[in-house]
């Protein structure tokens, strides 16, 4: 899909493509003159409120629990000064750069659509946080995903008061030096802002961003090394075949086997074997539209959920207009704590029958490819101990697979009695994810060394390709070597997306399309 060169914030409809795209400088965030409109007439109905004395929460009262103590009008603009300093409370290891950037980009968003009583100063200078990169340091821990990101919200708006740090320019650096490097000096909140900026789910919404993007790239790179390891083994092509998948229509399954036919069309690896006595491969081969189009189904879901929320207003209260303010949930992070689980979930299981398949071949079941994949073992241990890496991977993913938004800790002196957990959901999601990629670098691997026993026979064009790219960064194992490189090296190649970038560059080239429905679903996002 091809994106806007710009995006109007608070009116366009906001996607995880744009909002990448924004976080890398290809797409360029605007606040249009309606929206500054809108912004500008939210906070003003917030000012009518604390000019009429009327008791709205959030605006003059306190927190949580003390939801009933009054804020005299004098010291509304401390509460919101004092808020972020008090929910800043957030430990561990600062997340990724990119997930903070992308938080920014979420934030302006949701407060530009106008129902948040934020000042146009407040959201013109998180813009230019975004614009000239000084991207505030959020911890990755500390958040229940129920009022919101709380913690983590908090510590990526202190630098609006002149507190906590950035990373600027490559380094990291108080908001004090910050302010000595730019002229810039701390803003003075006004009434319900505070709250506006660290209610909300842009800590989880962010962590999916990236979850969507990464899942993709590795359920596409698991068809392309199945499919390898498919050619390896010989395994046969008809569970592939359209008219099964007919018969048992899920989206993901009929995508994936769609993928797989187009990767093998004209091998002849396949044309070698297509009347061989064998019945029927084991599941790891037989049955990947079923497990790999499984785990399509959940990023779909994530996707369209995903979606919904980006475009969402998640903070509390929410400004409806002049006579109606709503003190409700919609900062609750359940929508999507239960949407990234599940995705966990999808990604643990694309390795989980990945290092199935490295498995299989190590086994020499297959004519012509030897026991652990090398023919002088004895003296060789060849690639057995590489599946005990995957195997490691695998068991700790399904481990971490128990599902975050399973659980719920009452906060807030029991104001918050039911939490979502969803932030945990979304760290745990990226962490599986990372760990597959490892397993997928493997089968790689495996999957080339395998392949390389069908010479002089050929697979289809983008199979080929693909094996003499792999064998230009990793030479065919006659014998042992530190295979850790070798790993490292298709680790690398994994997570750079060389493999899906050879694969649609042969395939413009060759004048290939793909056998595969649903497809603008699967590839976009």
């Amino acid at each position: 899909m091809q994106l806007p060169k710009t995006f109007q914030f608070g009116e366009d409809h906001l996607t995880a493509g744009i909002a990448i795209g924004i976080s890398k400088g290809t797409v360029k965030g605007v606040l249009s003159d309606l929206c500054l409109e809108k912004i500008k007439a939210s906070q003003n109905r917030v000012q009518h409120i604390v000019d009429k004395g009327e008791t709205v929460y959030g605006i003059n009262t306190g927190f949580g629990p003390l939801c009933n103590t009054k804020i005299s009008k004098e010291d509304t603009k401390i509460l919101q000064s004092n808020i972020l300093q008090s929910h800043s409370v957030g430990v561990g290891k600062p997340i990724l750069e990119k997930l903070a950037k992308l938080m920014l980009i979420l934030k302006i968003h949701a407060l530009a659509k106008g129902y948040s009583g934020i000042a146009e100063t407040t959201i013109q200078r998180m813009l230019w946080h975004i614009d000239h990169d000084a991207i505030p340091v959020v911890p990755s821990q500390g958040s229940v995903g129920a009022s919101g990101d709380l913690a983590p919200l908090s510590h990526l708006f202190l630098p609006l008061i002149g507190l906590g740090k950035v990373n600027f320019k490559g380094e990291i650096i108080s908001t004090e030096q910050l302010f000595k490097k730019t002229g810039l000096k701390s803003l003075e909140l006004g009434p319900k802002e505070g709250l506006a900026l660290i209610n909300g789910t842009q800590f989880i919404a962010a962590h999916g961003v990236l979850v969507l993007q990464k899942l993709q790239h590795c359920l596409r790179q698991a068809d392309i090394v199945g499919a390898m390891m498919l050619e390896g083994l010989q395994g046969s092509i008809k569970p592939f075949f359209e008219e099964l998948h007919a018969l048992r229509p899920f989206k993901g399954n009929q995508h994936v086997a769609g993928r797989i036919r187009t990767l093998v069309q004209g091998s002849e690896i396949l044309e070698d074997h297509i009347d061989c006595e064998r019945v029927q491969d084991p599941y790891s081969l037989r049955c990947i539209p079923q497990v790999h189009g499984a785990s399509r189904n959940a990023w779909l879901h994530l996707k369209e959920l995903l979606e919904v929320e980006l475009n969402s207003v998640t903070d509390n209260p929410v400004i409806i207009n002049d006579d109606l303010t709503i003190s409700g949930g919609n900062f609750h992070g359940q929508p999507l704590a239960m949407a990234l689980d599940y995705a966990a979930l999808a990604a643990s299981e694309l390795g989980n029958i990945s290092d199935r398949r490295i498995y299989l071949a190590l086994e020499g079941n297959s004519p012509g490819v030897p026991k652990l994949l090398m023919e002088d073992t004895g003296i060789n241990s060849g690639y057995m101990i590489l599946q005990y890496t995957s195997a490691a991977l695998a068991s700790e993913n399904k481990s971490l697979c128990f599902p975050a938004s399973a659980d719920s800790i009452p906060t807030s002196l029991g104001q918050e009695d039911h939490v979502s957990m969803g932030s945990i959901s979304g760290r745990k999601a990226l962490q599986i994810i990372e760990n597959v990629e490892k397993i997928l670098a493997i089968e790689l691997l495996t999957a080339s060394q395998a392949f390389e026993y069908r010479k002089p026979l050929k697979s289809g064009v983008v199979l080929d390709e693909i094996h003499k790219f792999i064998r230009t960064k990793v030479p065919f194992a006659e014998s042992d070597r530190v295979f850790a490189d070798d790993i490292e090296k298709g680790i690398d190649m994994i997570q750079q997306g060389e493999i899906i970038g050879l694969v649609e560059k042969t395939m413009k080239d060759k004048n290939l399309q793909w056998n595969a429905p649903h497809l603008t679903e699967f590839e976009t996002y």
